[in-house]
Formats: C-alpha cells, structure tokens, sequence
C-alpha cells in the first residue's frame, strides 16, 4: 500500500499570548527529510501494536462523512490509509427529529467498525465536528442533534474522548483544511518558498485561507478574525483567513432567491428554468421554488440575483496575487464536475472566467436546453460571482479543482484529527492566554 503522508507525533501546537490577532502557535513535525522524500511504499508491518487508528465524522449542512485514518508507527508515523463514505442528508435535516442524527452516525461507524481491527475498538478515537450546517441552527436545537451523537458514540465499542462531539468554529475549518492541504502537496517542508491557498465552498459556509506576501494584506483586514498565526518548521505563519456563515451554496440559493426568513410562498428566480416548479429542502425546510414564466430569464438577471448576495458581504483581502496558487474543493469541484468543466476523478485546473463562460451557456439556454439539474445555473453563476464579485480573483486567476490530494479527502478532516490528536487550538481575536505553552522547537 502505498503512504500517503509522513504525518503526527511529534506534532504540537502551543498557544502563545497575544492582542489584536488571532493567534496560535505549533511546532509542526520536526522532520530530518523533506515532505517530497517520505512517500515510500509499505508493507505492513507484522506487529500490528505499531498500527493506530482514527475516526473523524464530518457532519455538514448537506451530508456527514466518515474518514477512518490509519497510521502506521514507523521511525516516524506514517498516514498509510484513509476510508471514506458519506451519506445525505446533513444532520441539520432531522431538526425536529434528532433521533435520526443518531439513527445517521450509528451507520456510518459501521464503516469504522469494517475497517477498524476489533481488537483496536477501544484505544481508537471517534470524534465529530459539525460544521455551518449546526452553527445556523438555534443553538437548543443544534444541541440536541449532538446529543443522539453523544449519545451513539457513548454506546459504541470506539474511545470517546470528552470533547468528541462539538460543532467547529469557521475559523479552525480554514485553517485545518490550509494546514492538511498544504502538507499533502509538500509545501510545510522547510525548503517550501511557497504555499497554497484554499477555497472551500460548503451547503452553508465558505473558507478563504491564504499566506500573504504583502503586510498590507494583513493591516487592512476588517477585524482581528480574519488573522490566524503559529509557527511551522521555526518559521511564521500568519495567514489571512476567514468563514463566511450563510455564504455556501446551499445558503446562497436561499439568499438569491429572497427566501431567507420568508414562508408560505413560491420563491421565483430568472436562475431556474421558467416551467420548472419543484420542492427543495435545505436545512430541516422545504421551500416552494420555480423558474419565472412572465419574467426574464438567463446569465445577466441571473447575475444581479447572486451579486447581492455577496456584494457589501464577502471582503476583497488587499492582495490576490496570481502567482500564489489556489485549490478549491467541495461544492466548487462537484459544480465544475456537474457543468462538464473537469473530469470527475482527475479534477483539473480551470481559470476563474470558466466558471464565467460555461454559467452564460447554460443561463442563455435555459428554455432551449434545459440542463439536467435546475439549480445549475443558478449555482454557477453564484460561484462567478462569489470569485469575482466576493473575494475579487481576476477572470485570469488559475484554480486547481480538486477532490483528493494523495488519495486523500481535500477538506479539513485530517487537520482536525490531528488538531484533536495532538491538542491543537487555533485562537481568535483580541484572547488573551494567562497560562501560555511554549515550545521546545
């Protein structure tokens, strides 16, 4: 089997204390070797006390998801595995019957438990972080779905630690999936000059995190919470990064179609086809939506629909640069993969103006050549508006559209087990930390 990545022990991250910025700091594997030299081929080894084992459920606005990590105890440990399934839809459907929440993660450990050894049960952790799905929710009743979680892994053979079940902060989803991306395409070596920025785009939020080459970047930020800084390999990091709530996909069709608060009605859009009229859930709702038969239709009134949804909303960071690269997962893959832009297990690297062109072929043909999801053009368009409008990539700017890196989920799910794993925590604002760790780097 081939290793994906050199990853864990001895991975620790120290608050350091601080004002005015989000803060944190990490000594991030000490490696004698560069990223690129530790990708061997094992075989496993006959000692099955040196194999350890970690479950991460990703609960979602639209779906939750299992990843089953399995770490090999080498000189150092080794990423040798990753089991994923997912299943829809998100646990914030079952809003007024939790029960199902727990009826949802009470499948999907079953995954676990087919890849897990039995012997290995009870020292392997299982942990669930929920994302904007839960934080959209009342806080009582995002509790209470939690609670059937808690409650599920309680009852599971698995180790449950105390803080096993929480919904994450919008921050930590940047970060983590900046830190796991970046490790995976080699650029946490000390001999990196550069790194990656990501775009994540979920049902009910979307990340932006980046390193900055331009201090203005940094000094011109709105607010102390869109800086997270910690060390990695003796070196800085001090990334402009931020989480939009009410800014994913699926929250976006309901700010573009003035459905947001709004009951009882049909909810009408020059995004859908004007003889469609369908029902569409999101949230634990179902709303009544439809094309417009009397009004206009296409990619132009389309757009004004999606761009107040971002404009006055999404901040433009100082610096955007085109050389610095970008990968960009979640629901910006699935739509480019839907639209026919990239291929759906290779992925591929498209220009922001793609996304562009291929929303006004299919928003101009909407009568004609109707597309095979309703919600296509609406969604495309959202997503040029989002790049363009939002965080002001230029039209040229070059995405790399991804699923996997190294046959490894592109979302935050590894940086967050080892965030568990090893106690990390990414600190915010103007918190101040009275009894601070340091760290022998």
């Amino acid at each position: 089997m081939e290793a994906v990545a050199a990853l864990l022990l001895p991975l620790l991250l120290c608050a350091l204390p601080g004002h005015g910025r989000a803060q944190a700091g990490s000594s991030l594997l000490d490696l004698t070797h560069g990223i690129g030299g530790l990708l061997p081929r094992l075989s496993r080894p006959a000692n099955h006390s040196r194999i350890h084992y970690a479950v991460m459920f990703d609960a979602g606005s639209t779906g939750t998801r299992i990843h089953v990590y399995t770490f090999i105890q080498n000189k150092l440990p080794i990423l040798d595995n990753e089991m994923f399934q997912s299943i829809k839809p998100g646990l914030s459907a079952y809003v007024n019957s939790p029960e199902m929440a727990g009826h949802t993660v009470r499948m999907l450990l079953k995954v676990a438990k087919q890849t897990v050894p039995r012997v290995e049960w009870k020292r392997t952790p299982v942990i669930l972080r929920a994302t904007a799905g839960l934080r959209l929710l009342p806080k009582q009743r995002a509790h209470a779905l939690l609670d059937q979680v808690q409650h599920v892994f309680d009852e599971s053979p698995f180790l449950v630690p105390d803080d096993s079940v929480s919904i994450m902060d919008g921050t930590n989803e940047g970060v983590l999936a900046w830190i796991t991306m970046n490790f995976l395409t080699g650029h946490l070596s000390p001999q990196s000059q550069k790194t990656v920025g990501i775009l994540d785009l979920g049902g009910g939020s979307t990340q932006i995190t980046f390193l900055p080459k331009l201090r203005k970047t940094i000094e011109s930020v709105p607010s102390a919470d869109y800086v997270a800084r910690f060390d990695v390999f003796n070196s800085s990091f001090e990334l402009y990064t931020y989480s939009y709530l009410g800014n994913g996909l699926m929250a976006a069709r309901l700010g573009a179609l003035g459905a947001l608060g709004a009951k009882g009605t049909v909810f009408k859009s020059s995004c859908l086809p004007k003889k469609f009229r369908d029902e569409w859930s999101f949230g634990g709702l179902t709303y009544q939506v439809s094309g417009d038969p009397e009004g206009l239709s296409g990619y132009k009134p389309c757009y004004l629909e999606v761009q107040k949804v971002v404009q006055g909303v999404i901040h433009q960071p100082h610096e955007l640069q085109d050389t610095s690269a970008f990968y960009a997962f979640s629901y910006y893959f699935d739509r480019a993969v839907d639209a026919g832009l990239i291929d759906g297990e290779r992925g591929g690297r498209l220009e922001v103006r793609d996304f562009k062109r291929r929303a006004k072929e299919i928003c101009n043909k909407l009568t004609s050549s109707p597309p095979s999801g309703p919600f296509l053009c609406l969604d495309l368009t959202y997503i040029t508006a989002l790049l363009k409008d939002g965080f002001g990539f230029k039209e040229t700017t070059v995405l790399q559209l991804t699923k996997k890196v190294r046959n490894v989920e592109a979302s935050w799910a590894l940086g967050a087990i080892l965030d568990h794993l090893h106690n990390m925590k990414i600190h915010r604002g103007d918190e101040t930390f009275p009894n601070p760790v340091t760290c022998d780097l």
